[in-house]
C-alpha cells in the first residue's frame, strides 16, 4: 500500500509526508550534517561486481555487447565494432539469441568468501565497506521484490548485499550501499537494435522481445539523451523510487551512494532521499548517521562524490573520491594502479578533507588476484604505522606544499603515474589541532626532509617525530623551514609521516613553482600534469596508470610548459603521443625561439603510442623558457594524444 500511495502521489506531481524532520525539499535536506564516523573513517573499500565481470571485458559489457556497428559522430566515420561484441560474438554466440541475460546465469560465484575478504578489508585499514547493489544492468545484488533479476533468484542464488552486510557488521565496519539504476533505461537502448552490417543484419537482439523488458526496459529505443536525463518516462522514475527505498527499507545502510546527480529530484529524487535520512535516524535512536553520495555539488544536503578524481584544495564540506585499483568490473590484462599510488592518493584526499572509496575488483567466482592482494598486504602494512595521521584527523591550514601540480574535478587529479618526489608533502591534524602531521610522499636520498611551509616565521616548533621509529630526530627550525636529519632507513615503504608539536603554528606562504627542473640526469620530462591547458577542450584524462593530454581535436587549443634550464645545454627532444583517427597530422613545437616541426603517424589505438624524435634543442643560457606545442596547419588538424616530452640532455 505504501509504495502504491508514493507511485500515486508521484504520478500526481504530489510528494507523500515524511515521518522525521527532513522532508523533500531542499529547504529540509539542508538541515543534513555529515556524520563524526565518515569524518573520522578517511578509507573504505567497495565491491563492484556483479554479473558484467563473467566475460572480464568491460565494465559497461551489457550495453557494448550490442554495439556492432559504431560510429564516429564527430568525424563522420564507422568504428566497427566493439571490443565487448568482438568477444561477444565469439564466445556467446549473436546477441539475437545469446543477450546479457544469458550471461546473468553464469555469474556463480563459486568461490566468494565474504568473510576471508573481510577481514583481509579490515586489516588493510578500511572503515566503511560498500556493496554494488544494482548496477545499469538492472541487475539486483539483493532479494528484492520489485525485480525478478536479482541475485537471491539467479546466478549465485543468494543475497550477495546481506551476506556482505554481515561480513562488514562481523568485523565492525560501517555498512553501504550503491546504486546506479539512473542510467540504465538510457543503458539499455542499444539492446534494441540490430545489425546493420554483415550476415545477420536487420535481426533484432534480445532486447526486442517484449519477454525481458523488465530487464531491458522499453520505450527506450532512440532516447534524446545520454546517462542520466531527465526526459525518461514518469513510470521508470517512480520504478527508480521505489527500488532505491527498497534498498533503503530492507537493509537501513549508513551510506547509499547514487552513480549520479540525485536522480529526479522534483518526482523522485528528494522524496528518496528524505526517506533514508528519517530511516536512518530512527535506526540509530534519534541520531542522523546517514551519508548519501553522488555526483553533484552538495550546497549541505549530502556528501559530494568525485569518480576517480580529486579537489583542487581543501573542500570545507566533507566529500569523497570514489575509485579503483583498476576497472571498475574485473577486466583482464588491466593494469593495476601501484600501492603507492594508492597511497599517495589516499594521502591527498584526506588531506583536503575528503575520504577514498577504493574498488578491488573479484573475478566472477568471487575471488581477487594475487595482485590486488599484494596491494591489500601494502596497505596492512602501511597503516598502523601511519594510521595516526590518517584517521579521525582534519585539514590543516594548507593542504601540502611541493612541485606535482594535480587536476581537479572527476576524471582527473589522481597521480597515478609515480610523479610525487620526496618533497611533495601533504598535512594533516589532529581534530584537538594540538598535533601537526606532515606526510612526505617519498624518501629524500639525502636523508634531509625540508617542510617549507614551517620555516621560522610560521610559529615555534617544540618537537617532530617520525611516525615507526623509535629513535629521536635531529630538527632545526630556519628560514628556509623545519630541516629534519632522517634515519638512515624508512619506517615504512611509500609515504613517510613526520609528528610535529608547536605553538600557534600557520603555515608561510609559498611561492608557487611552475617551471620544471631537470632530472639528475639532466633531463626534462614535461608531463600532461605540468602543462598549462589553453582552449575550451583540451583536457588531462587518466587511463591504463597513466595520464595524457586528451581530445585535442581543436585547432585552436593548445599546452604549454615551463621549463628552468640550469645552464647553457643542447637536448634531444622526444614526442611520445597517440593519433588512431588520422594519419600525419603535423605540429610544431617552439621554445628559446627555436621550432622544431613533427607529423604524427596513425597509431594502433588511443592507448598505443608512438616515440617521435623532433630533433635537437639548443639552449643558450641559463633562465626559464616557455615551451609550446601547436598544430601546424589548422585546417588539416586531427586529433591527438599526447603522454610526455622528453628533453634529453647530449651536450
Amino acid at each position: 500500500m505504501k509504495k502504491l500511495l508514493l507511485a500515486l502521489g508521484l504520478m500526481a506531481g504530489v510528494a507523500r509526508a515524511e515521518t522525521g524532520p527532513f522532508q523533500p525539499t531542499d529547504d529540509s535536506l539542508k538541515q543534513y550534517q555529515c556524520p563524526e564516523w565518515f569524518r573520522d573513517a578517511k578509507f573504505g573499500i567497495w565491491a563492484h561486481w556483479g554479473p558484467q565481470c563473467v566475460p572480464e571485458q568491460d565494465s559497461w559489457y551489457a550495453r557494448r555487447l550490442y554495439e556492432h556497428d559504431g560510429f564516429d559522430d564527430k568525424k563522420g566515420v564507422p568504428t566497427g565494432p566493439s571490443r565487448a561484441n568482438k568477444y561477444h560474438l565469439e564466445h556467446y554466440g549473436h546477441p539475437s539469441k545469446f543477450g546479457f541475460k544469458d550471461i546473468i546465469p553464469l555469474w556463480t560465484a563459486e568461490k566468494w568468501d565474504p568473510e576471508r575478504l573481510m577481514a583481509l578489508y579490515k586489516k588493510a585499514g578500511a572503515k566503511y565497506f560498500v556493496s554494488l547493489g544494482v548496477h545499469h544492468d538492472n541487475f539486483a545484488l539483493y532479494d528484492s521484490k520489485l525485480c525478478r533479476w536479482n541475485a537471491a533468484g539467479m546466478g549465485p542464488k543468494c543475497d550477495v548485499v546481506a551476506r556482505w552486510q554481515q561480513a562488514a557488521t562481523k568485523e565492525g565496519l560501517r555498512f553501504g550501499i550503491t546504486e546506479h539504476l539512473a542510467a540504465s533505461w538510457w543503458f539499455y537502448s542499444a539492446t534494441k537494435g540490430a545489425d546493420k552490417t554483415g550476415p545477420l543484419a536487420g535481426v533484432p537482439y534480445d532486447g526486442n522481445d517484449p519477454r525481458y523488458a523488465d530487464l531491458y526496459w522499453s520505450g527506450n529505443e532512440k532516447p534524446s539523451f545520454r546517462y542520466y536525463g531527465e526526459d525518461v518516462p514518469a513510470a521508470h522514475k517512480i520504478k527508480w523510487g521505489q527500488r532505491i527505498e527498497e534498498i533503503v527499507d530492507r537493509y537501513h545502510p549508513d551510506l547509499l551512494y547514487s552513480d549520479s546527480p540525485l536522480p529526479y529530484p522534483a518526482e523522485a529524487g528528494r522524496q528518496m532521499l528524505a526517506h533514508f535520512y528519517n530511516d536512518n535516524i530512527q535506526q540509530h535512536g534519534g541520531k542522523l548517521e546517514a551519508v548519501y553520495n553522488c555526483k553533484q555539488d552538495a550546497e549541505g544536503r549530502w556528501v559530494r562524490d568525485l569518480e576517480r578524481g580529486v579537489m583542487e584544495g581543501i573542500n570545507p564540506e566533507p566529500w569523497q573520491t570514489d575509485t579503483c585499483i583498476g576497472n571498475w568490473y574485473y577486466t583482464a590484462g588491466y593494469k593495476y594502479k601501484s600501492s603507492a599510488a594508492v597511497i599517495h592518493m589516499l594521502i591527498d584526499i584526506v588531506s583536503k578533507n575528503g575520504n577514498l572509496l577504493l574498488n578491488f575488483p573479484q573475478h566472477a567466482d568471487g575471488t581477487l588476484d594475487q595482485e590486488a592482494e599484494t596491494i591489500l598486504a601494502d596497505l596492512a602494512t602501511w597503516m598502523p604505522v601511519n594510521g595516526e595521521a590518517i584517521y579521525a584527523t582534519r585539514p590543516w591550514k594548507v593542504y601540502g606544499e611541493g612541485p606535482t601540480k594535480l587536476g581537479k574535478g572527476h576524471f582527473g587529479g589522481l597521480n597515478d603515474t609515480g610523479n610525487y618526489k620526496p618533497s611533495d608533502i601533504r598535512f594533516t591534524q589532529s581534530k584537538d589541532g594540538k598535533t601537526l602531521y606532515a606526510l612526505a610522499l617519498g624518501w629524500p636520498k639525502s636523508g634531509m626532509l625540508l617542510v617549507r611551509s614551517l620555516a621560522a616565521p610560521a610559529g615555534k616548533v617544540t618537537g617532530a617525530s617520525l611516525l615507526g621509529h623509535a629513535g629521536q630526530l635531529k630538527w632545526t627550525q630556519t628560514d628556509a623551514g623545519l630541516e629534519v636529519e632522517l634515519p638512515t632507513q624508512p619506517p615504512c615503504a611509500h609515504a613517510v609521516t613526520l609528528k610535529i608539536l608547536g605553538e600557534a603554528l600557520q603555515p608561510v606562504p609559498l611561492a608557487i613553482e611552475t617551471a620544471i627542473a631537470p632530472e639528475t640526469d639532466g633531463s626534462i620530462v614535461l608531463d600532461p600534469d605540468a602543462a598549462e591547458l589553453h582552449g575550451a577542450k583540451l583536457r588531462v584524462e587518466e587511463r591504463h596508470d597513466h595520464k595524457y593530454l586528451a581530445a585535442w581535436d581543436k585547432p585552436a587549443d593548445w599546452p604549454s610548459w615551463q621549463i628552468k634550464f640550469p645552464a647553457k645545454a643542447a637536448y634531444e627532444v622526444t614526442l611520445t603521443y597517440s593519433a588512431a583517427s588520422s594519419d600525419k597530422t603535423a605540429f610544431v613545437m617552439e621554445c628559446a625561439g627555436q621550432k622544431l616541426t613533427g607529423i604524427a603517424s596513425r597509431t594502433a589505438d588511443w592507448f598505443a603510442y608512438n616515440k617521435l624524435k623532433l630533433g635537437r634543442l639548443e639552449i643558450t643560457a641559463a633562465g626559464q623558457q616557455e615551451l609550446t606545442l601547436r598544430p601546424a596547419d589548422a585546417a588539416q588538424w586531427k586529433a591527438l594524444n599526447i603522454r610526455s616530452i622528453k628533453l634529453k640532455k647530449i651536450e
